[in-house]
């Protein structure tokens, strides 16, 4: 069954390249007494994901924190060393937000927002989506019908809905 506003987020364990290699993140770490954007993308470099879903939280990322948004998280089924030169190829880095690998699809398939495109070559990969979250809470949720748009889960919409 997918998350629905309300829910509170399931324990969940990323991934990421940090200073000394690969590293292991709590996402309570990340979202307990905060209130944070998190947004899912189908995969790192395809062209919905790299031209539309994380330019547009780029372009947002100073509006989000003037209404006291802590930190703009994305997601996906990728490993950490994509994520991490995704994250410098499109900018992400630089402008702060955080990119985290759920290399498994474990915390996309307990949440309910995993999907197969298989001619898009795209298995076990998350459904395009983004929330707001509060102190481990979702307060708004907007989902994708397709995988291949980005309207109500740009950083624009999710920003009119905070």
């Amino acid at each position: 069954m997918a998350i629905t506003t309300g829910n509170t987020l399931p324990d969940a364990t990323f991934s990421r390249i940090g200073a000394e290699g690969p590293e292991q993140v709590e996402l309570s770490s990340l979202t307990k007494g905060r209130k944070v954007a998190i947004f899912a993308v189908p995969g790192a470099f395809t062209p919905t994901c790299h031209s539309a879903h994380v330019p547009s939280f780029i372009r947002t990322k100073d509006d989000f924190a003037a209404k006291g948004v802590d930190d703009i998280i994305c997601i996906a089924v990728n490993d950490p060393f994509v994520m991490k030169a995704w994250g410098e190829a499109t900018g992400a880095t630089e402008a702060g937000l955080t990119l985290l690998a759920d290399a498994a699809g474990t915390y996309t398939k307990a949440i309910g927002m995993d999907f197969d495109a298989p001619p898009a070559g795209l298995i076990g990969r998350s459904r395009r989506y983004a929330m707001l979250v509060e102190d481990g809470k979702v307060t708004v949720l907007h989902t994708e019908e397709s995988p291949g748009t980005c309207d109500v889960s740009g950083g624009e919409a999710l920003l009119a809905a905070s």
